[in-house]
């Protein structure tokens, strides 16, 4: 269901945004219109939709129009012409206090640069917002202490903004946002003015709690590895246009065109690709009912010296080389004892990165299972195809 649904968005800064408007509709670019009327097109007819639940990225450079879009979700900017439906409802055509109400119930704000109150204690700026709802001071106070356990700040309650470190400050903006419990974070370069590890701890920290809490999250980032990290889905901009949507997979390995073919050759794919994006089906498993005998002519037929063991139901139960096959059909036993129960697993959303290293010094081939069961293998041809081409030209 859609949490966010954004039409044909469009702002136009100057003082005539409707004679740019037309022109805009009527084919004319951004950079005519500018020539033109001295206006400058923020947006240009941005749409997508945001589900419930989703981790949604928007990615672009300085000036692409990214946190102008975002402002005009919330109407911190007033759009020029388009719609912005919050859980069906126009915000657009709202009035200042049907707008105030939706900002303060639905949509939490974090903000690149902290915007903490200095004055105030870190619990008294977590609880601002519930505060200026009017929230009773006690049911505050509590919302806010859980709000700020949930970002590993406890301890800091009594503490003022500037005896905290950036990363630290961040994480009291992300609280402030999280006590108010809405349904949807909107986040714009939440991370960009952090250290490098601090911001990498500060995106596991965002995973972390998005398993938990499962929140609508619209995230705008100018780093494209932040944005293949965190994203369920992407959305890249260019000159205010969303030019192409999609799953940080079909981004990497299916570029809508060549601006989006040079963000993403550089990429280090092992980041981003996941086991279940690599892995194949193995070429043969044997089924533990059906014995020795079966399992040494399956790897007779394939040529090969190893056998994945599974129960009808697909669940792995070790892997059988053909020694012990051998082994169990002149001693005449056919034991669990007999499987190989040391080589490598995964599961289907293992980073390919994680994977590597193992890869190149196993003997066996890794076993993708989920839930008990066997959904595929990994060997090494299989990382080197992934890294170099990914999953759809393989």
């Amino acid at each position: 269901m859609s949490k966010i649904q954004v039409k044909e968005l469009t702002k136009i800064f100057g003082p005539n945004p409707q004679k740019a408007l037309q022109l805009l509709q009527d084919g004319a670019g951004k950079d005519k219109i500018l020539s033109e009327t001295g206006m400058t097109v923020g947006v240009d007819r941005a749409s997508f939709e945001v589900n419930e639940g989703e981790f949604f990225v928007i990615m672009g450079l300085s000036g692409s129009g990214k946190s102008t879009l975002i402002r005009l979700i919330n109407r911190l900017i007033e759009p020029t012409a388009g719609e912005v439906l919050i859980d069906g409802e126009n915000t657009l055509a709202m009035d200042k206090k049907a707008l105030m109400t939706v900002r303060r119930k639905k949509l939490g704000m974090v903000f690149q640069r902290f915007a903490l109150f200095p004055h105030r204690t870190i619990l008294q700026n977590v609880e601002y917002g519930l505060e200026i709802q009017g929230v009773p001071k006690g049911e505050r106070e509590e919302k806010a202490r859980q709000a700020i356990e949930s970002v590993g700040l406890n301890g800091y309650e009594e503490q003022k903004p500037h005896q905290l470190s950036g990363g630290m400050q961040q994480r009291v903006g992300l609280a402030r946002a999280l006590a108010n419990e809405t349904d949807i974070l909107l986040m714009d370069e939440a991370f960009s003015a952090l250290d490098p590890l601090i911001r990498k701890e500060m995106q596991d920290e965002l995973l972390t709690l998005q398993e938990k809490l499962h929140k609508t999250v619209l995230f705008i980032t100018h780093d494209l590895d932040e944005a293949l990290k965190l994203g369920d889905r992407i959305a890249i901009m260019k000159a205010g246009k969303i030019v192409q949507i999609g799953s940080p997979e079909e981004i990497l390995t299916e570029p809508a065109n060549e601006y989006v073919s040079t963000f993403v050759k550089d990429v280090d794919r092992s980041k981003v690709l996941l086991a279940s994006q690599v892995m194949k089906k193995p070429d043969v498993v044997a089924l533990w009912k059906d014995g020795a005998r079966v399992a040494i002519r399956k790897m007779v037929e394939k040529e090969i010296s190893s056998i994945f063991v599974v129960d009808k139901e697909q669940r792995l139960k070790g892997l059988l080389t053909v020694e012990a096959a051998l082994d169990a059909i002149r001693e005449k036993r056919w034991g669990e004892e007999i499987l190989i129960q040391d080589f490598s697993t995964a599961s289907p959303d293992t980073p390919l990165h994680e994977l590597i290293g193992i890869a190149t010094t196993t003997k066996y081939p890794i076993a993708v299972v989920e839930d008990g069961k066997l959904k595929g293998i990994i060997v090494r041809v299989s990382i080197l195809s992934g890294l170099t081409l990914g999953k759809k030209e393989e």
